[in-house]
């Protein structure tokens, strides 16, 4: 089954197939959604479990990711049929018309009637010909294809509009990325300031400290301020979204991975922030990457 190994897929989609024989007519319909895996069901009637390994086999070939459903209904048509005496039951009316016959004064039961007796005279349909049972499965596993063609039809136009929401999230994450970069509170200037004051604030104090504790302290806590690690690994990270959007194919989990990977520095930077400004930047950082996890969930 042909499909572009570049492009983006959702795992949402739905299809329908129609198809049939001179005495049998059939539905596919074939129903997809998110999944942490491929997981495939198949609800076929009685008669057909043959096909389950061909639908599954189908199935994988077409979807790396997703809860596949695949439902087959038949219907049965006006297929010819032949008038067949039930040897076994008219064989007991035969036998209990014998016994009554004595005890009876009854005329003699007409042929015409014993025949319309329940059950002593049966419709069947003429058994079908091997040939014609492999000519429907065959026309069934082609309609089964044709199904997952339109599917991925689905899938792959789903897949395109996910895939430009998802560079809009990745262009406002490295936006807000630089913006913290661009704030005043990650500045060297900035947080040599803020450190000289509170030097000044505890040597004013006089709290006793020694200069070389006081030195591990406010070492300990310009460490804690600085977020450039944390925004050169935002940057890192942006530039790989973007390579695997660019590659395309089942990519899915590893952009659910770097959502993690983007919260993650989000959140150590909302932890580290001390100024009003860095913390707004941090919070809508959280925001667009939730939006960006929310799209990328669903892409296969």
């Amino acid at each position: 089954m042909a499909k572009s190994s570049k492009a983006i897929h959702s795992m949402t989609g739905f299809a329908r197939r129609d198809g049939g024989d001179a005495t049998v007519s059939w539905t596919w319909e074939i129903k997809s959604v998110n999944g942490r895996s491929l997981d495939v069901r198949a609800r076929l009637p009685q008669g057909y479990e043959s096909l389950d390994p061909v639908v599954r086999t189908a199935v994988a070939a077409a979807c790396a990711r997703g809860n596949v459903q695949v439902n087959l209904s038949m219907k049965r048509g006006s297929a010819p049929q032949q008038l067949q005496v039930n040897e076994e039951l008219l064989d007991q009316v035969l036998a209990l018309m014998a016994r009554l016959e004595a005890r009876t004064q009854a005329a003699p039961p007409r042929l015409d009637g014993i025949l319309a007796l329940r059950g002593v005279l049966e419709a069947v349909e003429e058994e079908e010909a091997p040939e014609d049972q492999d000519a429907r499965l065959a026309a069934l596993q082609s309609d089964l294809e044709a199904g997952l063609e339109a599917l991925l039809a689905m899938r792959a136009a789903e897949g395109a509009r996910l895939l430009g929401m998802a560079r809009g999230h990745i262009d406002e994450i490295e936006r807000l990325a630089q913006a913290a970069r661009d704030c005043a509170a990650t500045q060297p200037e900035t947080l040599r300031q803020r450190l000289k004051e509170q030097i000044a604030l505890l040597r004013e104090e006089n709290t006793g400290v020694s200069e070389d504790r006081l030195a591990q302290e406010l070492a300990i806590l310009a460490g804690k301020a600085d977020v450039r690690e944390e925004l050169d690994r935002l940057a890192a990270h942006v530039e790989a979204a973007r390579e695997l959007l660019d590659q395309g194919g089942a990519v899915g989990r590893k952009l659910d991975f770097l959502c993690q990977e983007f919260n993650r520095e989000a959140n150590t930077l909302c932890s580290k922030s001390v100024d009003v400004q860095l913390t707004r930047i941090g919070l809508d950082l959280k925001s667009s990457i939730e939006q960006l996890r929310e799209q990328v969930q669903n892409v296969e």
